[in-house]
């Protein structure tokens, strides 16, 4: 089962931790475990008792290692690929050393002053700031990034309809906390300004802080009723502009980056096909629910390792995920990484933490 992990105080992230050994291990086997991992995770390579006996700050032998490895692959921590002498962790293993042998810092000053700028850009539409939010956790963790918004069902400011060209316009939702998101409809071609003009001015004047889906079903009566000063050109761009939003049966902006680099050092058929059925699963929006769900389970960073999140049920992949909470700690939407089970834990976990934050407070 996974294991929260929960920062200690802001504004330090997530500070190294001294916990006690896992059950069952003891100081030596421990070490060796981590060495492992921690090879593991820079190379992908098996490590050999050979490599550990010089690394390891351990006064023994080749042979005692070679006994410790032995017990830690009999407990099912530890496996041979192949024919080869050296050992890589299972996913078991995996999870052992996450929980209980793990070791990360914090983000310096600058990383953070730097992720919080990226982010923090005025006029950026929400679409805009998510999509820079997955390509950044994307591009520091060598990994795919993730970043989740639930549909917004807070009141409303303003909507406008801007002209883009023959047969298409622009609509400007914006939020009563200040996000901007464009989605662009199809229109009647030489349809007259005056008609885009007449659509914002009717929905801006029955706005009154409503949230976009009791806005929908106002404004939907209104038009079958025939109740309304609109006419059927305006009523068009009306029914087009809200059906951009309120129409999308999603449970909310999924947006993934860097896909590719879970491709990066798939050599095997069966990984492949792993990788192709997760690329799948996110684009549905049970699988979105159940990033939620997820995130809204814990306080603080997650850590799954193969097929324990359920959204997915492949080995061989491991994600990290946290909440996004904005006001009264509110859940907001979810931040990311998914990656091969060598992702850089250590370095991944202040990071994916810290953009949560930023993401919390920019969609709180």
């Amino acid at each position: 089962m996974d294991k929260p992990v929960t920062p200690t105080g802001a504004p330090p992230l997530l500070s190294v931790r001294a916990t006690p050994l896992p059950p069952g291990l003891d100081p030596r086997s421990a070490a060796v475990l981590r060495e492992i991992v921690e090879q593991y995770v820079e190379t992908g390579e098996p490590v050999g008792s050979r490599t550990l006996s010089r690394r390891l700050p351990l006064n023994v032998s080749p042979a005692t290692i070679r006994n410790v490895m032995a017990d830690l692959t009999d407990a099912g921590l530890l496996y041979a690929p192949h024919t080869s002498a050296g050992r890589l962790p299972t996913e078991r293993g995996l999870r052992l050393f996450v929980d209980g042998l793990l070791h990360f810092g914090e983000l310096t000053e600058e990383e953070r002053t730097s992720i919080t700028a990226a982010l923090g850009s005025a006029g950026r539409s929400l679409e805009d700031t998510l999509a820079q939010a997955s390509t950044m956790l994307s591009g520091l963790s060598a990994a795919a990034g993730l970043v989740l918004a639930p549909k917004s069902e807070g009141p409303l400011k303003h909507i406008e309809f801007v002209a883009l060209g023959p047969g298409r316009a622009l609509v400007v939702l914006v939020g009563g906390d200040g996000q901007v998101e464009n989605r662009v409809i199809e229109i009647p071609p030489g349809l007259p300004p005056s008609a885009l003009q007449q659509a914002g001015n009717y929905l801006n004047a029955r706005l009154s802080g409503r949230p976009l889906a009791e806005l929908r079903r106002l404004v939907m009566e209104d038009i079958a009723a025939n109740r309304t000063e609109l006419d059927a050109l305006s009523a068009l761009v009306v029914e087009a502009g809200l059906a951009t939003w309120s129409g999308d049966a999603r449970a909310g902006s999924l947006i993934v980056r860097g896909q590719a680099k879970l491709l990066s050092d798939v050599t095997q058929i069966e990984r492949l096909a792993a990788i192709q059925t997760l690329f799948e699963r996110l684009e549905t929006e049970e699988t979105m629910l159940r990033l939620l769900e997820l995130a809204e389970q814990s306080d603080g960073v997650r850590i799954f390792i193969g097929a324990e999140s359920g959204v997915f049920g492949a080995t061989g992949l491991s994600m990290v995920v946290a909440p996004a909470r904005g006001e009264a700690g509110r859940i907001v939407g979810a931040i990311g990484v998914i990656g091969p089970t060598r992702i850089n834990y250590g370095r991944i976990i202040p990071v994916v933490d810290y953009t949560a934050r930023v993401i919390g407070r920019l969609l709180g």
